[in-house]
């Protein structure tokens, strides 16, 4: 085995182990591009050598997405096929796990109206609900990691012949989810107890506001009441431990939906539908975007913010250190994955219920009722830079540094 394969059978390992952590007699299912096959093939290897029952493999095609696109009649784009959105649910309720190999080409949609774009996505979102709803409660364990695809790796590395931009793109990707390392599992758990670290104070501190101020941006936050952070590793309803996110530098929390005021400026580009999003403002007043400005994307932006109500609002506020590993690549990704843990980020729409205490178990009413913001969509966009400081406002009004020049002002 050459060292190559050898990384991609660790990462294969790795996202089996650490980021679903499949379970005796457990079902994986893996949703995958057709680029992925050769990591697909190993990940399924080790899924059953961990022990999983079966491993069920959804495929997916950008050039059949394109096509679909181009020359679909408009109701096509209204109409999502139940047996696979009820295929979903019904593994989610089986205690299947899930793991989504992620990466678009974020060039693959600019010629296609955004209107045909926004309405799949609205109809997806809807028919998914959900299964979506079970992921973001932690009801299964879940994880996301990505591959190089000619398209991706072309677009991050733009003056490199093809084949060269693909293993380069997986050489920074061995690199940041730390493959790369002798042993790349404990590597994680280490990694996993810093974010913990980080969590547990921040739990301690329960700040009643967090106020942002960078270039473009001047933002006032406030969190719910009895709100939770998070970040690295998650537990399931089973309480199996998971990783939803490799990489992940994050950690994250949830805004009260109607206590966000101020104005935020983009810090890189958000790939949303195939489509690129850049240079944007969004202009907030009691919770809600009544402003907002695009450089690049604009009306891809309108969709998404027309999507419903909540598209509008805050789901998430998530903190990243300028030098994570990530962002010291000094790439530009061009993938929400790796992008978002580059960089402080928020997330417009829907807000993960394990953010607040005992979230996963409050209907939807009692949500509503204590400021957790609902939607169809969930898109973190990027905000943070080496410009950016953060305060914490305290329960009994002090204001308290946490990030400065776009860094921890904490000593961890």
């Amino acid at each position: 085995m050459n060292n190559f394969e050898k990384k991609l059978d660790n990462y294969a390992m790795l996202a089996v182990r650490t980021g679903v952590n499949i379970q005796q007699g457990q079902t994986l299912v893996v949703n995958a591009p057709l680029e992925a096959a050769p990591l697909v093939r190993k990940i399924a290897q080790k899924a059953y050598e961990a022990g999983a029952k079966h491993v069920y493999v959804e495929w997916n095609d950008e050039e059949l997405t394109y096509i679909k696109y181009k020359h679909a009649p408009e109701e096509a784009f209204s109409e999502y096929p139940m047996w696979r959105a009820q295929g979903m649910e019904q593994m989610a309720q089986e205690g299947a796990a899930f793991l989504s190999i992620y990466a678009p080409n974020p060039d693959l949609l600019k010629d296609v109206d955004p209107k045909r774009i926004a309405t799949f996505m609205k109809t997806s979102s809807e028919a998914l609900r959900n299964y979506r709803s079970a992921l973001m409660a932690d009801r299964n364990c879940w994880s996301l990691i990505s591959t190089p695809t000619p398209a991706w790796a072309k677009k991050v590395f733009p003056d490199l012949p093809e084949q060269e931009a693909i293993d380069k793109l997986w050489d920074v990707i061995f690199d940041v989810t730390r493959v790369s390392t002798e042993d790349p599992v404990q590597a994680w758990n280490e990694h996993n107890e810093k974010l913990a670290h980080i969590v547990d104070y921040l739990n301690n501190k329960q700040y009643k506001q967090l106020i942002y101020e960078a270039p473009g941006t001047n933002l006032t936050i406030d969190l719910v009441e009895n709100h939770v952070w998070h970040g690295g590793a998650a537990v399931s309803e089973d309480g199996v431990r998971f990783n939803p996110n490799i990489p992940t530098e994050e950690v994250f929390t949830m805004p009260h939906k109607d206590g966000v005021n101020g104005t935020v400026r983009n810090t890189k580009p958000l790939n949303y539908g195939g489509n690129l999003i850049d240079g944007f403002t969004l202009t907030f007043k009691d919770g809600k975007v009544v402003d907002f400005t695009a450089e690049q994307g604009y009306d891809t932006l309108k969709h998404l913010l027309e999507t419903d109500e909540g598209a509008r609002r805050l789901g998430e506020v998530a903190l990243v250190p300028h030098r994570s590993p990530i962002s010291e690549s000094n790439l530009i990704f061009y993938n929400t994955l790796f992008d978002e843990n580059a960089a402080c980020h928020l997330a417009l729409g829907k807000a993960y219920p394990t953010n607040i205490q005992d979230g996963a178990a409050l209907a939807k009413e009692e949500l509503d009722a204590r400021g957790v913001n609902d939607s169809l969509v969930h898109e973190d966009f990027m905000i943070g830079s080496a410009e950016l400081n953060i305060d914490g406002v305290t329960n009994d009004g002090k204001r308290e540094p946490i990030f400065r020049n776009g860094n921890w002002a904490i000593e961890w």
